[in-house]
């Protein structure tokens, strides 16, 4: 009974240690992976918007954009007036104010539209979640929402120099409020045409790729 007590013991004394190394090899390659990586989960597709507007006061006679389409450049937007309004780029047409026969001037958008070869994932990231590892030029992957499953790639374009700007709000307490800044990444949007301004992201950032 003894030996058969001592056998168990020493059984179980070999299982507790391959599940020591078995969690202490885990965590170690956990750790790997973690290491020389930022993770941003809040994260958007977009591109700056371009706004189109008449140089002169006028009326809406002609309205030839429509929104969702693309226009390429020096196409014919809108006739404000006497004026022809052309698109100065390639793009996608994001808005239009369709009023025919309304007075616009130059504070009045007739059409908004997106370049894009422009587009870049844009990310908030707190200042102490690794924003001091942060380069351009780093290699980037990201994922959308939209394609569970598939990773796409690009690199750091741009580093926010200040932080994002947030409502002041007054607190007993001491603790300093978190600053947020926003990253930008650049990918090539001719190899991914199925990327849609707007979309919902997650990135990854390689600090050990610059």
């Amino acid at each position: 009974m003894k030996n058969l007590f001592s056998k168990l013991k020493s059984k179980l004394r070999i299982i507790l240690a391959i599940i020591l190394i078995a969690v202490i090899v885990g965590g170690f390659y956990f750790w790997q992976i973690k290491k020389g990586r930022v993770l941003i989960d809040d994260s958007q597709i977009g591109a700056t918007i371009i706004n189109v507007a008449p140089t002169t006061s006028g009326r809406l006679l002609e309205m030839d954009a429509q929104e969702g389409k693309r226009v390429k450049k020096g196409d014919t937007i809108a006739i404000v007036g006497t004026e022809t309004i052309r698109s100065t780029t390639d793009g996608l047409v994001v808005m239009v104010n369709n009023q025919v026969g309304g007075s616009f001037t130059p504070q009045n958008t007739v059409a908004q539209l997106i370049d894009l070869s422009q587009m870049r994932v844009s990310g908030t990231i707190d200042e102490n979640k690794g924003l001091n590892s942060l380069r351009v030029g780093q290699v980037a992957s990201f994922t959308v929402d939209a394609f569970p499953g598939l990773t796409f790639w690009g690199y750091t374009d741009e580093i926010s120099p200040t932080a994002k700007q947030t409502q002041l709000s007054f607190s007993i307490s001491s603790e300093r409020p978190t600053q947020q800044f926003q990253i930008y990444v650049r990918f090539a949007s001719e190899k991914y045409p199925e990327l849609k301004n707007g979309m919902s992201a997650k990135l990854t950032i390689f600090t050990d790729t610059k």
